[in-house]
């Protein structure tokens, strides 16, 4: 297995102004260990990340498959705290474990760990619903902070993700079509924020919890590759 992460992590939320912030809500109580999952289809890098779950003390190892569909059912009936997937796996790609996974358990937070850094898989996998991109150089100490960052409602990314990431909103390309449409719910909620609703406001009116607002703020923002309510609402009118 490759060595696991030296770089420093990027730690961010969506916070209820539509703008990037650390710290978060959902804190698990004090002395609950965290239910991981690992889905990886290579064997060396499974037993080790395995291993390590075991061996922390705030964690608990729930499952590791090597089989993505197999995981799937296993993720939605047992919801863990936070599961790690691998990008490019046979028969069913970790983006696409996400983007079925997420509607169904979305308490459950997803952190890809993967040898793939392009911003094509990064986008990909974040506007699917994963909230951390970790790179398979990753240290152990590192891969644990980053388990229990997201879990706190942070973004763990390995540094040269999360520079990516920066980037991308520093060099638009206009002349680029949006990869993205935004599903009907998501129209709804940036409808909303245009108009100025809180979180709260919107997730009552569509029957939903804050969290899940934020998490339809995330992947709207990823999708538009912008950063705050005013730039979404803005990019939204100007292709109107």
């Amino acid at each position: 297995m490759k060595t696991l992460l030296r770089n420093t992590t990027y730690r961010s939320r969506v916070d209820d102004e539509g703008t990037m912030s650390s710290g978060g809500d959902g804190v698990p109580a004090k002395n609950t260990r965290l239910r991981v999952m690992i889905v990886e289809d290579d064997q060396g890098t499974r037993e080790a990340v395995s291993k390590w779950i075991t061996a922390t003390e705030d964690f608990e190892l729930v499952g590791d498959y090597a089989d993505p569909r197999a995981a799937l059912r296993k993720i939605v009936k047992n919801a863990p705290d936070v599961v790690l997937v691998d990008v490019n796996m046979p028969g069913l790609s970790g983006i696409d474990l996400v983007a079925k996974a997420k509607p169904q358990c979305e308490r459950t937070q997803f952190v890809m760990l993967t040898v793939y850094g392009d911003t094509d898989h990064i986008f990909q996998a974040l506007a699917a619903g994963a909230s951390g991109y970790l790179l398979k150089s990753t240290l152990r100490e590192e891969l644990e902070a980053a388990i229990r960052e997201v879990s706190h409602g942070g973004s763990p990314m390995t540094s040269d993700v999360a520079r990516k990431v920066v980037q991308s909103f520093h060099h638009p390309s206009p002349a680029t079509p949006l990869k993205y449409s935004l599903s009907q719910r998501e129209k709804t909620v940036l409808d909303r924020l245009a108009v100025g609703f809180l979180y709260k406001e919107i997730a009552a009116e569509m029957g939903v919890s804050v969290t899940t607002v934020s998490t339809y703020v995330r992947r709207i923002y990823v999708k538009l590759q912008v950063r705050s309510r005013s730039q979404a609402v803005a990019k939204i009118m100007i292709k109107k």
